[in-house]
């Protein structure tokens, strides 16, 4: 039985006061062996028989219920979990453990899942960072070796698992030099670990490749990717990779982006470096995941006309329908990088014949750093219940994303992983939330923000309803409260350049990343517009006419597609620079409110947890201050108009 010695979030206890008794289930594979295991640890009063249980796994044949969907049936106090695959049954089994530890009923019926992938990208290296991790260093590796702590594997691995994730790559996007050495004969045997660990619990194994691997370790003077000899370097290497892995996922590729290498060093398209990955993956049933993260990271602040933002879209739209049937797009939600308000990549409606995934950032880049509460759902709500509007149906991503794939159950969502060696996996123990609630988003689409909190809350501490509600409503305006004290109307970037925590207003204005704000004595705000650099037409016509209205465009988005006075009247009534002011001071505020609810929660919450989010909330609450005073202070400077409230801003 599997020793559990971290903090087991959801999974925190067991359900012993049921009335299961004994359990059966078919002998089938190790995915059965999992599910044998964790009934031993979350349903400790049970025994397994051979013939009918109270609690019975069942294999069927329904092609409702596809590989990974099952079906509850309840009679008395009987209760059977039917599935196609073993991966169904386990996705039912969590679910009622789940249900019970909750106290609440079991519905019975079928449940399946709304998106086919549901995937974490880990950007961990192998001299144990994590690129953008906040939560301290790597579960899967450490001094540029592995970690080989596989009993901590696993215990990651049941978590995803519980919530429904499918798949997840293992190492940074950024391939550097001893990461691309991870395809080799020499670290097969420990990929293969890991990916046994994984694929117990119904979670393929990806890895993140370097393109220019055939001439960083294969002895090649190129990797063009229709040069005979690099085509062969890799039908070498990903053959021996199946050999040793034959259930293994896949590549995961980050090309052309932000210094790395990719085809277009070679005039080649992305479509014929992906598809070269794409025809060698897929003779061993392997899948080639390209990310659409491309643009010129070298831009000239001088040069109004460069938008960083179109470059997704004008570099893969034109190669819709180019790529095999077994390459998924990668695209993030939005056209720069994860920022707190950003509208949505445009690609997303415009692609029609391409397998795509949708990515979010479960790691809180932009948004906190995990010293920060900043619950993520509402911002995946945003983003997969929009309408593009376009003259076709469906226009509503969470369901485009299927029907605009080429096969379906390529299709999906991943997120950029959070997780690392603290004791309570992200740093900040409310912000287990938000690994929870991706994977139950990407589950169930149609659930709420308020509905996953509250699940989330109730599985994780023993605690009165009122206290749960408290911690509910924390998670539900965090996301709200964040925005109020940093970037307004859609800007951003106003962050310290490389470490991306704090404000430093003018910190990306005049380099070469293309994140600019334009502030000047006049107002604010990036053009665009059909008059700028005409942003607004890679949207479909309807939502190219709302936002290139300055009139009709959301206030939340005023400032990424126009630049306006300071004066400005918003469609709530208020001046843009009355709103600015409101907003950061409101946001303090907020973060003050919430150090007074987590102070009336002692004595309810464990210790530990409570000393982690009370400290926590501390810096927030400092750093909200630092944002307020300095965003407040650069734009009355800028703008030379006093708050009409007569608050305090530095001169």
């Amino acid at each position: 039985m599997m020793k559990i010695n971290r903090d087991p979030c959801w999974l925190q206890g067991t359900v012993s006061n049921t009335n299961f008794k004994t359990f059966s289930i078919e002998d089938k594979d190790r995915i059965v062996t999992t599910i044998r295991e964790e009934m031993s640890i979350l349903f400790p009063d049970t025994q397994e028989i051979s013939g009918k249980g109270d609690l019975a796994f069942v294999f069927i044949q329904d092609e409702e219920l596809g590989e990974e969907g099952y079906y509850i049936e309840s009679e008395n106090s009987r209760v059977v979990i039917k599935a196609n695959c073993s991966k169904g049954l386990l996705y039912g089994f969590f679910y009622i453990y789940q249900q019970l530890r909750q106290n609440k009923p079991l519905v019975t019926g079928r449940s399946v899942p709304d998106q086919s992938f549901r995937m974490i990208n880990h950007w961990d290296n192998m001299d144990g960072s994590i690129e953008r991790g906040y939560a301290g260093d790597s579960i899967f590796y450490k001094d540029n070796t592995f970690r080989r702590d596989y009993d901590l594997v696993r215990q990651y691995a049941r978590l995803l698992a519980s919530v429904g994730i499918n798949a997840l790559s293992i190492n940074n996007v950024n391939v550097h030099e001893v990461e691309t050495r991870l395809i080799l004969e020499s670290s097969l045997p420990d990929v293969k670990m890991l990916n046994d660990i994984f694929a117990a619990y119904g979670i393929k194994t990806f890895l993140s490749i370097n393109f220019a691997a055939p001439k960083k370790i294969g002895g090649l003077h190129t990797a063009d990717p229709l040069d005979e000899k690099v085509i062969e370097f890799w039908e070498n290497t990903i053959a021996k990779i199946y050999q040793v892995i034959p259930d293994f996922g896949g590549f995961v590729i980050k090309a052309d982006s932000e210094g790395e290498p990719g085809p277009f060093a070679y005039g080649r398209g992305h479509d014929e470096g992906a598809n070269l990955f794409g025809r060698i993956l897929g003779k061993f049933g392997g899948l080639c995941i390209w990310r659409c993260f491309v643009y010129d990271c070298a831009q000239d602040w001088r040069d109004r006309s460069i938008d960083r933002a179109r470059a997704a879209y004008d570099h893969f739209l034109p190669l819709d329908g180019k790529f095999d049937d077994n390459v998924i797009l990668q695209i993030k939600l939005g056209a720069l990088d994860f920022q707190v308000i950003e509208p949505l990549s445009p690609l997303f409606g415009a692609l029609r014949h391409t397998n795509q995934i949708i990515e979010f950032q479960l790691t809180q880049e932009y948004t906190g750093q995990q010293r920060a509460i900043y619950y993520q759902v509402p911002v995946w709500k945003e983003v997969l219940d929009f309408d593009t509007k376009y003259d076709y149906e469906p226009s509503i991503v969470k369901k485009l994303l299927k029907t605009n794939s080429v096969n379906p159950k390529l299709s999906g969502i991943c997120a950029v992983g959070v997780v690392g060696m603290d004791d309570n996996w992200t740093h900040h123990k409310l912000m287990q939330s938000n690994i929870y609630a991706y994977g139950r988003l990407c589950w169930d689409n149609q659930l709420s923000s308020e509905e996953i909190a509250q699940e989330w809350s109730s599985l994780t501490f023993s605690i009165s309803q009122k206290a749960h509600e408290k911690i509910v409503s924390m998670l539900t305006t965090s996301r709200e409260t964040y925005r109020l004290y940093n970037a307004p109307n859609g800007v951003g970037f106003m962050c310290k350049p490389n470490v991306h925590y704090g404000p430093s207003i003018d910190g990306y204005e005049y380099d070469r990343w293309g994140t600019y704000h334009f502030a000047d004595r006049n107002g604010i705000g990036n053009d665009r517009t059909l008059n700028g650099t005409k942003y607004v037409q890679q949207y479909s016509p309807t939502r190219c006419q709302e936002y290139n209205d300055v009139t009709t465009c959301p206030d939340e988005f005023l400032l990424w597609f126009h630049h306006v006075p300071y004066e400005h009247v918003l469609q709530n009534g208020k001046t843009l620079i009355q709103d600015i002011y409101d907003n950061h001071f409101d946001g303090v505020q907020r973060v003050a409110d919430y150090q007074k609810i987590w102070e009336s929660l002692s004595g309810e919450i464990d210790l530990v947890s409570f000393k982690n989010v009370r400290e926590l909330l501390k810096e927030q609450y400092e750093m909200a201050v630092e944002w307020r005073d300095q965003v407040n202070t650069y734009f009355y400077r800028k703008s030379g108009v006093v708050d009409e409230k007569d608050r305090k801003i530095y001169e």
